[in-house]
This record gives C-alpha cells, sequence and structure tokens, in this order.
C-alpha cells in the first residue's frame, strides 16, 4: 500500500478555534477565583462565633436532678445566647432537657441545674446559638 503524500490532519478536518483555549483557561481561572472567594469568607465568618461553649463536667444530684458546669465564651456583653443541655438515663432515653439564657461568672463557667423524670446517668452540652448563628457551639 501506497500513499500519496502526507496528509495534514489539520487540513483534512480543520484547525480548532483559537479563542476556544483563551475562553476555557478564562472560564476556569473565574470558577477557582469564586471558589476561592467562598472559601474565605465561609472560613472567616466561622472562625469568629458570638457565642462558643464547652469544657462540659456534670453530677447526679439525685434522682430527679443533675448539675451541669461548662465554659461560655460571647463576644460581646451584649450577646443574647441561648444554651441547651440535655441529661439521658441508663438506657440513653432523654430524661431531661433544659434550654436557658446563660450568665457566665467571671472564669466563663456556667452551672445549670437540669431537671430529670428519674436518674440521670449522662448530661450532654448540645452548645448555645446567638441570633445568626444556627449551628450550636
Amino acid at each position: 500500500m501506497t500513499t500519496t503524500g502526507s496528509t495534514d490532519l489539520a487540513e483534512r478536518y480543520g484547525a480548532p478555534a483559537p479563542w476556544r483555549r483563551r475562553a476555557l483557561l478564562g472560564s476556569a481561572a473565574v470558577v477557582v477565583l469564586v471558589f476561592g472567594g467562598w472559601l474565605a469568607w465561609a472560613t472567616l465568618a466561622q472562625a469568629n462565633p458570638d457565642v462558643a461553649s464547652g469544657d462540659l463536667t456534670f453530677s447526679v444530684v439525685d434522682d430527679g436532678t443533675a448539675l451541669a458546669r461548662f465554659t461560655v465564651d460571647l463576644s460581646g456583653d451584649d450577646v443574647e445566647a441561648t444554651c441547651t443541655v440535655k441529661a439521658y438515663a441508663e438506657d440513653h432515653t432523654l430524661v431531661g432537657q433544659v434550654s436557658f439564657t446563660p450568665e457566665p461568672g467571671a472564669d466563663g463557667t456556667v452551672q445549670q441545674e437540669v431537671s430529670t423524670e428519674r436518674r440521670a446517668t449522662s448530661v450532654e452540652l448540645v452548645g448555645c446559638t446567638a441570633p445568626g448563628q444556627n449551628r450550636p457551639r
């Protein structure tokens, strides 16, 4: 089999338009910049919440009461936070729950009593929220 000459693929099928590569690179750059901007905004917005809580310790006072102690960090004195604490029995049934506005002491510690239906064996700090802060922290 012999060939009559070399055929150039660009001559046969046509060359791709020169603007396509620039348009693809430009579109990719816009997508990367938009995603990077959103990521920076989300990181900065979530890095400094109005209220944060943690370091839970608890004690069971009697069959109808558990006492929870935890820390609350408020970003300012005017923040109206709401904290939620739950108490569970030995069979993992919810036996008590309380939501309240914390008034932290000088060291940021809050002590809250949880009334229970029967003896609690564990206490969970769900967390604290402030207006505009949907996820408990």
